[in-house]
């Protein structure tokens, strides 16, 4: 019976259980109403081209984009068709970094096995060095010949990028690095770890601390004209400005842990993409946090999101395999879409 009629002092009292199953209803169709978020569809959605998809890069050019995953296999795809050019098993361990490189005919890799490789479009290895340690990011400067990774061991290394030669071997973190960020033309480097230290220098500098976000910085990227470093954790977007490294923390719609952030070319605007509970990814404004844009979220937990060089996409990847892709001079309309 949906619900059951008792005497009590002369009384019928209703059984308890039933007003229970009408307050519930009456929540769930609320909040059923509220997760109804108009979202802007992916123009692409790749499905299960990953275990799960940890790596984004983008070609110079725009009209190449390369995915990594958690199996070790990096895909190329051309833009903006999204069709498979190439792809082969690259490593045994997750792809924690992806760079195109001479013009987009070679791209480079980092994985956590510990392996950093240079590759030929079409997959053939050109050189390849095996690391002290896991590799958890990495960032490029090709005109500067150098590579900066992040290692499971709290280690912060620079390499020459023709030959793989050590230059720098920075134990900076007491605890895995997370995220490591380079800015050529100032010649800036960072790095977050799992101790919530944030660190900044110059090459020709020893690295000093920042002042510490309130959670870990998942992620770090220094702003186009190098003026700012902003970093993501939970539900929140940190800002440092360095000219006095003055801490602000802004406010995010996100509900969970933000993973991955990504400037778009001006430095107006930043992309994020949520880790838990959303899943959501987000265009912002770097000034408040306020979200401009709201885009098809993903069906599990995000990882990376990334602007184009020419700011024309934005791709994102996730722990549900699938990659999606918007063509930002091409939006579709928004729909309807329910949130977790």
């Amino acid at each position: 019976m949906f619900y059951e009629r008792r005497r009590s002092g002369g009384k019928t009292v209703l059984n308890r259980w039933w007003l229970v199953g009408i307050l519930l209803t009456i929540t769930g169709l609320s909040l059923i109403g509220c997760a109804a978020t108009p979202r802007i569809p992916a123009n692409v959605v790749l499905r299960d081209v990953h275990n799960s998809g940890y790596a984004l890069a983008f070609g110079t050019a725009s009209t190449t984009f390369a995915s990594g995953g958690s199996e070790g296999r990096i895909r190329l795809w051309s833009l903006p068709d999204a069709r498979e050019v190439a792809g082969w098993t690259a490593h045994n361990g997750s792809l924690q970094g992806l760079q195109f490189l001479n013009h987009d005919r070679e791209i480079l890799s980092a994985a956590y096995d510990g392996i950093l490789a240079c590759w030929t479009r079409d997959g053939a290895p050109l050189k390849r060095l095996v690391t002290p340690s896991p590799i958890t990011h990495m960032a490029v400067d090709e005109p500067g010949a150098l590579v900066v990774t992040g290692h499971s061991d709290g280690h912060v290394r620079l390499w020459h990028l023709a030959d793989f030669s050590l230059i720098h071997d920075l134990s900076l973190h007491h605890g895995a690095v997370l995220a490591v960020a380079y800015h050529a033309p100032t010649r800036q480097l960072a790095s977050g770890g799992t101790d919530g230290q944030v660190f900044r220098w110059r090459l020709e500098e020893q690295p000093r601390p920042l002042p510490s976000p309130p959670t870990n910085a998942q992620d770090l990227a220094f702003a186009p004209d190098g003026s700012v470093l902003m970093g993501s954790g939970w539900f929140k977007l940190f800002r440092w400005r360095l000219s006095d490294e003055s801490l602000t923390i802004l406010p995010t719609e996100h509900h969970g842990m933000v993973k991955s952030i990504s400037f778009d070319r001006d430095g107006r605007y930043l992309a994020s993409i949520g880790r838990h509970t959303d899943s959501a990814v987000y265009l912002e404004d770097t000034q408040t946090g306020n979200v401009l844009k709201r885009f098809q979220p993903h069906e599990l937990c995000g990882t990376t999101v990334l602007f184009s060089p020419d700011g024309r996409y934005l791709a994102s990847t996730s722990d549900d395999a699938n990659v999606h892709l918007w063509d930002l001079q091409n939006l579709l309309p928004e729909q309807i879409s329910f949130v977790k």
